[in-house]
């Protein structure tokens, strides 16, 4: 993304070294990890998240829009709440997958949807058709915020991370009027 992406309450914009604080109450927190497609074990420290952060600075550049992983941040006070994705989804990757995670602190206040359709319609403008959001069967949460998004029901599968699956997709004609 050329420039952050920017809502009434929200700045979607790339990861830096300073939000390993922030980024490790989200991928520190079990309540979030327990749910992440692929299966990921939580983030043991700041170190760990600051070296997963550089990572991530590091690869975005030479990833292919509309993919790539961004912070959300509160343009209230400046707080990273959570993080998107889009990347491709396996075995063939040929999907794209969009993905958000939250800070449990700021669960239930629409960041996720409000930030994720901020997404999708940059990702429509960048040759995309299609995307898809995966969630384990029980993640109600993230159930409920694909069906916010316009998200349609597609599916269960064990296709994708070697896990049982439900799987949303919105095309970029659903959102045409």
């Amino acid at each position: 993304m050329e420039t952050p992406l920017s809502t009434d309450r929200l700045v979607i914009r790339d990861w830096t070294a300073a939000d390993a604080e922030a980024a490790f109450a989200i991928y520190g927190a079990e309540d979030v990890t327990h749910w992440l497609t692929p299966a990921m074990d939580r983030v043991g420290d700041v170190g760990a998240m600051r070296s997963v952060l550089q990572a991530w600075q590091e690869t975005q550049p030479n990833l292919v829009p509309p993919r790539g992983r961004w912070a959300i941040e509160r343009k209230e006070d400046g707080a990273v709440l959570g993080g998107l994705g889009i990347r491709l989804l396996p075995p063939f990757e040929e999907d794209l997958e969009l993905s958000w995670q939250l800070a449990p602190g700021v669960w239930g206040r629409g960041y996720a949807s409000e930030a994720a359709t901020a997404l999708i319609g940059w990702a429509f403008t960048q040759d995309t058709d299609e995307l898809f959001a995966v969630a384990r069967p029980n993640n109600n949460r993230a159930i409920a915020v694909a069906k916010r998004l316009g998200m349609q029901w597609v599916g269960e599968t064990e296709k994708y991370y070697n896990l049982r699956l439900q799987v949303y997709r919105i095309r970029h004609t659903d959102l045409i009027d």
